[in-house]
């Protein structure tokens, strides 16, 4: 008997194409995996201000929920303030009901085409610099040592480096 697929739920945009023409008008969303040695998996979330090219934020967790996404945001809100638009792909992070709950009255939320990440290519770029110089080079012995090691070089890439 052949088996159903299930249908892949899409998020929908409240606003159009932004483009970042100040800092706190686009925040670019994206995730990505890597393993500890012990071969359990943990999850990248990383937040990058596609003016400055600075990387705000990004939990390093073994899961991410939408709660606990939403809660990250709010840290960050209280220190550089809310963003016009949260740009981001079709994640099931990003296109909970709770996250699109918070931001109907915060922020606005935008999602690009399924499969084609050259929309949100600041945190691509920014994900394939990480995945590049810190996550092929390091092998994490735990989830703290992951956790260090990521955010060492968060502040690096934010504070050492030039951005255009």
């Amino acid at each position: 008997m052949p088996q159903r697929r299930r249908r892949k739920r899409v998020g929908t945009s409240t606003i159009d194409a932004q483009t970042a023409d100040a800092p706190n008008v686009v925040w670019a969303v994206d995730f990505q995996f890597d393993v500890c040695e012990q071969g359990k998996a943990f999850k990248i979330c990383s937040i990058v201000d596609e003016h400055t090219c600075e990387c705000l934020g990004g939990l390093v967790e073994r899961s991410i929920t939408a709660d606990r996404f939403i809660d990250h945001l709010e840290e960050l809100i209280a220190q550089r303030g809310v963003p016009a638009v949260l740009r981001g792909d079709n994640g099931p992070e990003f296109i909970a009901h709770a996250v699109t709950d918070w931001a109907a009255d915060r922020t606005a939320l935008s999602y690009i085409p399924s499969g084609q990440p050259w929309h949100n290519g600041y945190v691509e770029s920014f994900n394939a610099r990480l995945r590049d110089e810190c996550l092929n080079i390091n092998s994490f012995y735990s989830l703290l040592h992951a956790q260090v090691v990521i955010g060492d070089w968060k502040h690096q890439y934010n504070h050492d480096r030039r951005h255009s």
